[in-house]
């Protein structure tokens, strides 16, 4: 009975680690709610999911709102020039589609715009986390990570399919949306992270796997 009630069991970590979730995803749509602010989050929720939520490295809310306030500048701007992209694109696939509904031909292009769309998605999923892992600049990132999104496209169409199933399953059932932007993450981080590590020194390696041993034990 002692050890039923004592917090260090099982029991009580599992709770504890689903309120962390809870609550890492309520701070991520808190702060993607003026918009402008949606890459910060994106890369703290990436970075407190890695250090907090797997690897027990810390507590969710500082964690988060380190990376948020630490990556702010660099994700925003990043942020920004992909929204100014998607609305480009969404305003062409409007147009594209009246014209098809007007029967002019032209107006039969709008799926292409879609595509982009996605494809920028697609981008996207690699950004924010790398800016969550990486010191580099701007141009650097946006490079880098266009080309491991390319260089890795098996693993960037799984994330994609697990995007769509996180969203449509919110869609479906709003209350999952106090989970799934976590579960997302952890999910992705499991794919990403051995992406990651191909392109990190031996001696990077062998320092973040040291620190982690270092928390969990």
């Amino acid at each position: 009975m002692d050890q039923f009630f004592n917090v260090d069991n099982k029991f009580f970590k599992a709770i504890s680690k689903i309120m962390d979730c809870v609550w890492l995803s309520l701070l991520w749509l808190l702060c993607c709610i003026p918009i402008v602010t949606v890459g910060a989050a994106n890369t703290a929720l990436y970075y407190a999911v890695n250090k907090a939520i797997k690897h027990d490295r810390g507590y969710v809310t500082r964690e988060f709102f380190v990376a948020f306030k630490t990556n702010f500048k660099q994700s925003t701007i990043i942020w920004l020039i992909f929204l100014i992209l998607y609305i480009w694109l969404g305003i062409d696939y409007v147009l594209m589609r009246a014209y098809a509904q007007a029967g002019v031909g032209i107006g039969q292009i709008a799926i292409v715009f879609l595509i982009f769309a996605m494809l920028i998605t697609m981008w996207g999923f690699y950004v924010f986390p790398y800016i969550a892992r990486f010191e580099n600049a701007t141009k650097m990132i946006l490079k880098n990570t266009a080309l491991i999104c390319i260089n890795h496209a098996p693993w960037t169409l799984l994330i994609t399919i697990i995007f769509i199933v996180m969203w449509s399953g919110i869609y479906l059932v709003p209350p999952m949306a106090l989970v799934m932007p976590v579960l997302y993450n952890l999910l992705k981080n499991v794919i990403l992270e051995r992406v990651f590590k191909k392109y990190m020194t031996p001696e990077d390696l062998a320092l973040e796997e040291e620190r982690n041993r270092n928390f969990c034990n």
